[in-house]
């Protein structure tokens, strides 16, 4: 019981620290980036145009470069028969950055999935697509959801597209 109360007490004064820290330097006063708070440290900040918030300058650094956009980030196949064969999504993908934008690879969470991709950058305002495959016989019957990880030089780095629906044993449909 003691240890919970001492326990108790540490969380609350550790939040009550937070709380204060956070109010000592106003949102636009705190540094943005990681080079920003090194600069500020070192006491070669620059200077700072008046009312600009860390949300906007963060916005104006994203347009700048490759923006990795989904039409759709989410993909039902709905009910299939587990041995009826590969089922497969073309995600399209858009860049609305101002460079070009390279996919570099992309992860899928199981040896279920294929995806496949082509290595040409996409220029701005360009499209692309990934090609999802799903095996279904590979896994057990029933709700599957998976996630694919797409890595790029986008401002955002990563960008997670999912499929999901389930799939069914042909004596089960008897």
């Amino acid at each position: 019981m003691r240890k919970f109360v001492w326990t108790c007490i540490g969380c609350l004064l550790l939040a009550t620290g937070e709380a204060r820290s956070r109010e000592a330097k106003p949102a636009a006063e705190v540094p943005a980036t990681a080079s920003e708070q090194r600069d500020v440290v070192a006491g070669n900040a620059p200077k700072r145009e008046e009312g600009a918030t860390r949300r906007e300058r963060r916005s104006a650094a994203r347009k700048e470069g490759a923006l990795l956009r989904f039409t759709e980030s989410v993909y039902d196949f709905g009910r299939v028969p587990r041995r009826g064969g590969d089922l497969v999504h073309d995600f399209v993908v858009e860049n609305e950055g101002t460079v070009p934008l390279v996919v570099t690879r992309v992860f899928t969470s199981c040896s279920c999935l294929k995806a496949s991709y082509s290595k040409r950058p996409i220029p701005p305002g360009g499209t692309g697509v990934i090609r999802i495959t799903y095996e279904p016989y590979k896994s057990e019957p029933g709700t599957f959801y998976k996630v694919i990880q797409v890595y790029s030089n986008s401002t955002e780095g990563r960008t997670v597209i999912t499929v999901q629906g389930s799939s069914y044993d042909d004596e089960e449909e008897e």
